[in-house]
C-alpha cells in the first residue's frame, strides 16, 4: 500500500471512520472515477489545488465533479490572488500527485473550500491518495474532516 493511500486511510480511522476505500481501474478524472464506482458525476468531490499569491502556500477547493472553480470566485475568498500550482508545489505540500489529490491526509495544513452542492448528497467519492483509489463519505462529514468552508466559487 502506497504512502499516501496509508495517510488517507489513517485519516479516516483517526475521524472515527471504517474506510469504504475501492481500488479502480482509473480515477485520474472526475467522470472516470463515477464511472468506476456507478454514482453520479456530482458526486465525485474533486480536490482542485491552487497556489496562494501572498504565500505560496497551497489552497484547496472542493468541488462537485460537473462543476467548475470560477479563479475570480476564489480569488475573493482567499483573500490573495490564486495560480496555477504546479506538481511540485502540490506534492510537497499535500503529499499527493495530479490525479490522486484526497480531501484530506494532507502533509501541512491547508486553507479549504467546499462546494454546496456537494453537500446535497448523502454520499460522495474523492480520491484516496492514488489516481486508481477512491473512498466514499457521507458529505456531511466531509467539511469539518478538511476543514472546509461551504461557499459558492464555482463558474
Amino acid at each position: 500500500m502506497s504512502k499516501s493511500l496509508k495517510r488517507v486511510r489513517a485519516a479516516l480511522e483517526n475521524a472515527g471512520l471504517t474506510p469504504d476505500i475501492r481500488e479502480v481501474e482509473q480515477a485520474r478524472t472526475a467522470q472516470e472515477a463515477a464511472d468506476s464506482v456507478g454514482c453520479a458525476l456530482d458526486q465525485i468531490a474533486k480536490s482542485i489545488i491552487f497556489r496562494a499569491g501572498d504565500s505560496d502556500e497551497a489552497v484547496l477547493f472542493l468541488t462537485a465533479g460537473g462543476n467548475r472553480v470560477c479563479t475570480q470566485k476564489a480569488t475573493a475568498l482567499a483573500g490573495t490572488p490564486l495560480g496555477k500550482a504546479d506538481a511540485a508545489l502540490i506534492r510537497a505540500q499535500t503529499g499527493f500527485a495530479i490525479g490522486g489529490v484526497s480531501p484530506l491526509g494532507h502533509l501541512s495544513p491547508i486553507r479549504a473550500w467546499i462546494d454546496p452542492r456537494l453537500l446535497e448528497f448523502d454520499l460522495v467519492w474523492a480520491a484516496a491518495g492514488t489516481p486508481r483509489h477512491v473512498f466514499a463519505i457521507e458529505a456531511r462529514r466531509l467539511p469539518g474532516l478538511v476543514g472546509a468552508i461551504p461557499a459558492d466559487f464555482v463558474a
